[in-house]
């Protein structure tokens, strides 16, 4: 299918508590490759099979969370035209120049219902995957860690989810794939929304605090790779969540786990293809553990209670 207006997620913006400490974990465990710094103190990254010039951005802070989820857009025009559409919308924007984060162009800025920042935008320095764009090989030799293919979805939490929900679809086309239902039959608890083919580009549970970071989660190819990399966490004494497992709800396989600060990250690989001819899916409120954690078919307490 054509890919047009919102193309993909393209950032997460992540506040750490020890910022030498995330850099080591972040290249040397999780395997990204750093790409810069900034005067403001931010380090960027990537992933090995990344184009742009980072998907992930670290800075410290007093307390760890997110402080903003950007998608890259089709182009300046598309940047330009959602800009419109969101202030027809009531939404208050805000533009930020190129280059007040490394190798980007300008950006707009908002707020969800849920207090989260987003930011799009339509222009980062390409600077490839090392492979080259002529007779490439299939990968790269120097990976380090766990070495994920691309930063891609986040979680997040907050009340006003049905508002997230309207302004993404009816605004920036994107596309209810899966949701849970609370136990009246009615109420969403949980819905996972796409801007691609791919099973959810963003996710959003219920939750009595605005503005929370579940996680932020990073593709792998195979569950042999998600195996590898729960090999590499145990080595490195990482704290993990919950898995290697599975989830019903887009059939992915995954790990949860956190970084020295407490964020939440996933590794994950599997799932389906969305297209527009498909129907969302719908997960009953007796149904939920199994729907998070296909062979537990149970929650553990620090996924619900855990966030950043």
């Amino acid at each position: 299918m054509a890919i047009t207006g919102v193309l993909r997620p393209g950032h997460a913006v992540l506040r750490v508590l020890d910022l030498d400490e995330s850099v080591h974990f972040y290249t040397e465990v999780l395997g990204l490759k750093e790409t810069g710094r900034d005067k403001s103190g931010r380090v960027y990254f990537k992933c090995w099979d990344e184009r742009d010039h980072h998907s992930f951005v670290i800075r410290k802070a007093d307390r760890a969370g997110m402080d903003c989820f950007g998608f890259k857009v089709q182009n300046a025009a598309v940047l330009n035209t959602l800009e419109g559409r969101l202030r027809e919308y009531g939404v208050v924007t805000e533009r930020v120049p190129a280059g007040e984060m490394l190798e980007t162009g300008e950006r707009v800025r908002f707020h969800l219902p849920t207090g989260h920042l987003i930011e799009l935008y339509a222009e980062k320095t390409s600077v490839g995957n090392g492979l080259g764009d002529m007779n490439p090989e299939a990968w790269l030799a120097d990976q380090k860690g766990i070495s994920p293919i691309r930063m891609d979805h986040a979680l997040i939490y907050g009340g006003d989810i049905d508002g997230n929900r309207k302004l993404f679809e009816d605004v920036l086309d994107f596309t209810l794939v899966e949701r849970v239902k609370l136990e009246d039959g009615v109420t969403d608890l949980a819905t996972w929304l796409t801007c691609s083919n791919k099973a959810h580009d963003i996710a959003m549970v219920r939750h009595s605090e605005d503005n929370k970071l579940h996680h932020v989660s990073f593709l792998l190819e195979t569950w042999e790779q998600v195996l590898r990399a729960a090999d590499i966490m145990s080595m490195n004494r990482v704290s993990i969540d919950i898995g290697p497992t599975r989830h019903g709800i887009t059939r992915g396989t995954t790990i949860y786990f956190f970084d020295p600060s407490g964020n939440r990250l996933e590794t994950f690989s599997g799932g389906y293809q969305w297209y527009p001819d498909h129907h969302p899916i719908t997960w009953t409120w007796d149904q939920v553990g199994r729907g998070i954690f296909y062979h537990d078919r149970k929650l553990n307490e620090a996924f619900l209670s855990v966030l950043t």
